[in-house]
């Protein structure tokens, strides 16, 4: 079998992706994106149950897939699902004192991520998590 595009190609994947949700979240620098991304990545994350964790990860590009599972705690409770402000909040609480992801980085994360991914394996993955996977 090939090597997967993702493998392959995972610089060139993770490079755009950034490029994007930098523009899409509005932050100042690659270094303010990446602490956004992987805040909206973990609120996210804690939302779900570990197995539905790892099947959203399957469609994700490998970089985004390493940082969505990194310094994950298997054993710590899903939280509820909760709102949008309640998921930025917490995105805006990774390593607060260098944080500065905006209100919209939520929404920046996801537009970015929709296109970065199979649309429809994103929409396939998405219908069998809970409801507010979709809204997130």
């Amino acid at each position: 079998m090939p090597m997967p595009w993702t493998y392959r190609q995972a610089t060139r994947e993770w490079q755009a992706f950034l490029v994007d949700a930098q523009e899409a979240i509005g932050t100042p620098t690659d270094h303010s994106t990446f602490t956004a991304v992987e805040g909206v990545l973990r609120a996210f994350r804690n939302r779900l149950t570990p197995q539905q964790a790892i099947d959203f990860a399957q469609v994700l590009p490998a970089v985004l897939r390493a940082l969505f599972v990194s310094d994950w705690r298997l054993d710590a409770a899903s939280l509820p699902a909760g709102t949008r402000a309640d998921w930025t909040a917490e995105a805006q609480g990774l390593r607060r004192q260098h944080n500065l992801a905006p209100d919209g980085c939520v929404a920046g994360t996801a537009l970015a991520l929709r296109k970065s991914v199979q649309q429809a394996d994103l929409e396939r993955i998405l219908a069998t998590l809970p409801a507010f996977a979709t809204e997130f």
